[in-house]
């Protein structure tokens, strides 16, 4: 006992002196993965937005790897000019659209700080709700509620899938994009113009509301400010 007692306690420190170095590292990979992302947020409209904090959930590479089965093609669910979206589920089993910026976009990193800033000061109905984000080494991936009727063009310019459309949802979905239209021009604290709406990026839900979604190329106004100049030919 008298062996067994002294090198127990000592095994017990040892131990406990590992867990906790282990603990203090973990915290400074989380504390630099945060600064990073703040700083890239740092750069987006200082002036219109100010100090107030964006308060989204950043989420790990590895749990986004995880959740699209490593971004395979049967949970694509489209590709665009920025990069391509794929369904995921968290560990919480929610399903979600995940954005994947492509490295070789000159404009990845601006339309990545456009879409955080902007939609997490956005809410309305009818625009597409951003859940969170993830900077990961030269990845950059965003986090939005998911839709599952997709897309309008979908139905649009399918031969099949556009008798759906009946006049009443037409109707529904026409009062929709000018609703949310509407609160990015004039009722939300920020003035935002768009400057990319087509079918491709109105989203349907489940009873086929729309939600307007990309607002990469999207510019912010000035309360008094009724035009603004453009240095290359971008949107729709």
């Amino acid at each position: 006992m008298k062996i067994l007692l002294p090198v127990t306690a000592c095994l017990l420190v040892l131990m406990c002196s590992i867990f906790l170095v282990w603990i203090c590292k973990f915290r400074g990979n989380r504390r630099n993965r945060d600064n990073q992302a703040k700083s890239i947020l740092r750069g987006a409209s200082n002036q219109l937005i100010g100090d107030e904090n964006i308060e989204l959930p950043l989420v790990s590479f590895k749990d986004i790897v995880a959740a699209t089965n490593d971004f395979s093609n049967e949970n694509m669910l489209g590709q665009g000019g920025f990069g391509k979206v794929y369904k995921g589920i968290l560990e919480d089993d929610k399903e979600v659209a995940i954005k994947r910026l492509s490295k070789s976009s000159g404009q990845g990193a601006e339309e990545f700080r456009n879409e955080v800033v902007l939609i997490a000061k956005l809410q309305h109905r009818n625009l597409v709700r951003l859940l969170g984000y993830c900077i990961h080494e030269d990845e950059r991936l965003l986090i939005y509620e998911y839709l599952p009727k997709k897309s309008l063009d979908v139905f649009i310019f399918d031969a099949a899938s556009k008798y759906v459309l009946d006049w009443p949802t037409r109707f529904q979905i026409i009062k929709g994009v000018a609703r949310g239209l509407l609160y990015l021009h004039q009722d939300s604290r920020l003035t935002i113009i768009h400057r990319d709406l087509k079918s491709s990026n109105i989203l349907l839900d489940v009873d086929m509301s729309p939600k307007i979604s990309d607002f990469g190329m999207a510019r912010i106004f000035g309360r008094d400010q009724q035009e603004a100049n453009t240095n290359r030919v971008v949107g729709t």
